[in-house]
């Protein structure tokens, strides 16, 4: 069982590790735009999900319509429709407003998951909580600045849109949680692979509808490979370490852990952000800023020792499964 707990929590923080870098996307994309680096991005990660899919055993009992429709329902709700609130997000109330909206999301996730999983008293929870939240409070510090304003176009847009997309987020991990419980018998691989090739399928049935509005950039710019190629470089790269990385790691987290822990641990998300934000921008953190990490690390760190010795220690394991 520790095997197991380790397992869930190494998956978590790889799939928070995987999902942040999607913060640097705009650095390294060039006069591109973000539905370009989606669309090769989902593509990718469709073409390598049959290969994931066909190296299972038995895979052919797994491919029903109705395990194919879910999936794609799933990459609808947490690729697709997650994307496209994001982006309008971040566009209407700035590159800055909208990630502290999303800070939301392991917070509700927790709440949300605890409560129906009654994985641990709430009392116990309420240190690493108030953890969690100061980080994030930090972290975001400067999102409500003069400075973070600069680049709002309309609040009025742009909040929902971030609300929204927090909302996506939540109902696909909590969703997807319950498709996999209900399936104990499907491979991790499997499900995520239907789901990778959901979405790529969904970014393509998008795309005749996003060019018509202007939203890519490829029909003007070219898609030879001497305009394009580092787009198609980093679209790659990203589609095989945080589209599928991701999404199998943290299917597998899904599998072994509670849902209010892997909620803990997927805050480490911002964390991974902000040392690669800094990275870009080749600059060292703010005090506020490492006071702020160090406080999300010190939160998750917290969660994983509660659970363990609640649940896991003590033999009295509530799996996500369960």
């Amino acid at each position: 069982m520790d095997r197991l707990f380790y397992i869930g929590v190494s998956a978590a923080l790889f799939a928070a590790f995987a999902f942040s870098l999607n913060f640097v996307v705009p650095f390294i994309i060039g006069d591109y735009s973000t539905f370009d680096f989606a669309l090769i991005r989902h593509v990718v990660s469709a073409l390598v999900g049959p290969c994931i899919l066909f190296s299972e055993k038995g895979v052919m009992r797994h491919l029903t319509l109705r395990n194919c429709l879910h999936a794609i329902w799933l990459a609808f709700v947490g690729y697709v429709g997650y994307f496209l609130t994001v982006t309008g997000a971040a566009l209407f109330a700035g590159p800055v407003i909208a990630p502290a909206f999303l800070g939301l999301v392991p917070i509700v996730l927790m709440v949300i998951g605890n409560q129906g999983q009654a994985s641990l008293p709430w009392r116990s929870l309420m240190v690493p909580l108030a953890l969690v939240l100061v980080g994030l409070v930090l972290v975001n510090g400067t999102a409500f600045t003069a400075e973070g304003l600069d680049s709002v176009q309309s609040l009025w847009i742009g909040v929902p849109l971030a609300l929204a997309a927090v909302g996506l987020w939540v109902w696909f991990a909590l969703s997807n949680q319950a498709a996999l419980a209900a399936r104990p018998d499907m491979p991790s691989g499997v499900w995520s692979a239907l789901i990778l090739v959901g979405g790529g399928v969904l970014m393509l049935a998008f795309y005749p509808i996003g060019a018509a509005m202007d939203l890519f950039r490829l029909p003007i710019l070219g898609f030879g490979w001497s305009a394009a190629g580092n787009l198609y470089v980093w679209g790659t790269t990203l589609a095989l370490l945080a589209t599928v990385g991701g999404v199998w790691a943290w299917n597998i987290a899904s599998r072994s852990l509670p849902v209010a822990l892997a909620a803990q641990l997927i805050v480490s998300e911002t964390a991974f952000g902000v040392i690669g934000g800094l990275f870009v921008h080749a600059r060292w953190p703010t005090p506020i800023e490492v006071a702020g990490v160090v406080v999300l690390i010190a939160g998750v760190v917290l969660s994983v020792r509660i659970f363990y010795d609640r649940q896991f220690a003590s033999g009295k394991t509530v799996l996500a499964n369960e």
